[in-house]
């Protein structure tokens, strides 16, 4: 009975652990006590010229949905503890 409520308390422990970082679904592994903010994110970007209309949370990351320095419709994916680009694409 005791090894069975052990084993028990060992899996809701760490699956408590497991929960204060993103899904194994996502790009971005960071726990969630190491996020910068968004505006944050959103400064440094207009600091290089461009144009921010959105970030939102996606997949573990911050997704900016914004116009770049070369005038050119994008979406990014950004580490949210970093703010290292890991995805860039051009929108139509």
């Amino acid at each position: 009975m005791k090894s069975t409520l052990l084993a028990v308390a060992l899996a809701a422990g760490v699956m408590g652990v497991g929960s204060a970082y993103a899904s194994d679904d996502d790009d971005c592994r960071v726990p969630a006590a190491e996020w910068q903010a968004p505006e944050a994110l959103q400064q440094k970007l207009e600091a290089q010229g461009w144009q921010v209309s959105e970030i939102e949370r996606d997949d573990g990351c911050y997704e900016a949905h914004a116009i770049d320095e070369q005038g050119r419709k994008v979406e990014a994916s950004f580490d949210p503890k970093t703010f290292e680009m890991v995805e860039f694409e051009l929108e139509d």
